[in-house]
């Protein structure tokens, strides 16, 4: 499966990048002794695991496609309060017409039908048919932090949101699982759960091939491929082994070459898992939307200090 995979459904090659090398880091306060990103004024520990999981999603991904689908699913959030799947979708398509880039053959097939007029959730089961069913792919799990990072969503419903969100593109259930696990572990790791704990608690209630991709211990040969599992396997595996961020991420791009998989993940749970104050500003440095990344990551953080249970019943 994974040839078929990798032979069809790897990322479109980008008509333009958000990952040139600006002039500097807009927006970003560094430390000169560390160059680490520094915050003003001071985040809580909640606060620094929150806008960490967007900037380590912005470091991971050295194309750019899935942090603008984030940047997407985050303003929506913000503005609504939740998740609004008809004004997420909304968004994905103004990106979409306004020239959108690396979005993956599954979810540019699904904007282009939506575009010409076909109802989403139409598009949506067209496209798993015209591929064969071959639509599990990490597109979803690659923009989901920012569900993980909105405590207007309820713990105990921070996986069904992930699923619901990913079907707006992907039909395959292993999508939608991938996703909610990668939510439920940012989460679970930006509410300061150990890592283990965090394993554990998102391994609940997903399917079987989901589940034995957040198992702590070594299991095979990782593949760096785009198909959800093998994706999601190979981010857990590198964060598993790492020391901290940039251990992680490093080791995560050197696996995957080219190919703009397995870091994103590794970056956003990273992220949730050391923190923004963690993460070298050098590995910010390819990201031209730096400056919206940074203040939509601390538009969820200062909603966190001000509400820090958020709607989880305690």
């Amino acid at each position: 499966m994974r040839s078929v995979w990798e032979s069809r459904f790897r990322n479109l090659v980008p008509t333009r990048s958000l990952c040139e090398q600006p002039p500097g880091l807009d927006g970003v306060e560094t430390n000169g002794t560390t160059n680490m990103i520094e915050h003003s004024p001071p985040q809580t520990e909640l606060q620094d695991r929150i806008t960490g999981t967007l900037l380590g999603l912005a470091a991971g991904d050295r194309i750019g496609g899935p942090l603008q689908f984030a940047l997407c699913l985050a303003e929506s959030l913000i503005e609504n309060a939740g998740l609004n799947r008809s004004d997420v979708f909304r968004r994905y398509l103004a990106w979409y017409r306004d020239g959108a880039f690396d979005t993956g053959t599954v979810a540019s097939r699904v904007l282009s039908l939506a575009h010409a007029g076909t109802p989403a959730d139409s598009a949506v089961t067209q496209v798993d048919r015209e591929l064969d069913g071959l639509t599990a792919g990490c597109n979803p799990a690659h923009r989901v932090a920012p569900i993980a990072m909105a405590l207007t969503i309820p713990d105990e419903s921070v996986a069904e949101a992930a699923l619901q969100e990913a079907a707006l593109t992907h039909h395959h259930r292993l999508a939608g699982d991938a996703a909610a696990a990668v939510a439920v572990l940012c989460r679970t790791l930006i509410r300061g759960a150990s890592w283990e704990a965090a394993l554990a608690h998102a391994a609940q209630d997903r399917l079987p091939e989901i589940r034995a991709t957040l198992e702590p211990t070594e299991s095979g040969r990782l593949a760096p491929s785009g198909f959800a599992p093998e994706t999601l396997q190979a981010a857990v595996q590198l964060v598993n082994r790492a020391a901290g961020f940039q251990d992680a991420l490093v080791a995560s791009l050197h696996f995957a070459g080219g190919a703009n998989y397995a870091p994103v993940l590794v970056g956003a749970i990273g992220g949730a898992r050391w923190g923004a104050g963690q993460i070298p500003a050098s590995e910010l440095a390819h990201c031209t939307d730096l400056q919206r990344t940074t203040r939509i990551a601390h538009k969820f953080g200062h909603a966190a200090k001000q509400n820090p249970q958020g709607d989880r019943d305690v």
